[in-house]
């Protein structure tokens, strides 16, 4: 196995390991929680949104230029998920039509800044220390996007058949993704209290 696939085999499975990155998983299904399946454009820039933010911090921090204090962002990571879901509760639909910058980008690559942070430790240790590591990155990255999109996929997949086939309102959907997501995330907050 190249260096490159192993990279990109690290970065999809980080996204799709469901026992050790629930909390991801949790992330991105809260980001499109409140589109379906036509929005399909919409959702794709808001993983690409959130890949890149996690991309910067991973560099940031795997390049030593950023330093942080690990348990607080393992704080923060459930705390984005939070915002998130609480902030689908107060979206309408009209505004997800609407708008075209939408509010769930900027939270996406911000809360991916956040997110990358979380993850740096690991790949930093895998790295030691190898001077050029940016291949490396490049394929983590591109395995993560990947991960992301399967993850999103299997969402609309479910949003298609039960609000566009079994006809189950898209606001009874959202509210039900987004409250069931901020319970688990503040379940998730009250393990990683730091202080």
């Amino acid at each position: 196995m190249s260096e490159f696939s192993l990279y990109f085999a690290l970065g999809k499975d980080h996204i799709l390991d469901y026992a050790n990155g629930y909390d991801h998983i949790l992330f991105v299904v809260a980001l499109c929680a409140i589109y379906i399946a036509r929005d399909w454009k919409k959702v794709l820039i808001l993983v690409t949104a959130f890949t890149i933010g996690h991309s910067i911090t991973l560099a940031l921090a795997t390049f030593n230029i950023i330093r942080f204090n690990s348990d607080a962002i393992e704080f923060l990571i459930p705390l984005t998920i939070l915002i998130t879901a609480v902030s689908n509760l107060f979206r309408s639909e009209e505004t997800v039509n609407r708008q075209t910058i939408q509010t769930n980008y900027v939270l996406a690559l911000g809360f991916g800044l956040i997110h990358g942070m979380g993850f740096s430790n690991y790949l930093h240790a895998l790295l030691g220390k190898n001077e050029d590591i940016i291949l490396q990155l490049f394929a983590f990255n591109l395995g993560l996007e990947l991960g992301q999109i399967i993850v999103v996929a299997i969402f609309m997949g479910i949003s298609f058949i039960l609000v566009d086939l079994i006809a189950l309102k898209r606001r009874d959907w959202k509210l039900v993704i987004s409250s069931a997501i901020a319970g688990m995330a503040l379940l998730l907050i009250k393990d990683k209290i730091f202080w």
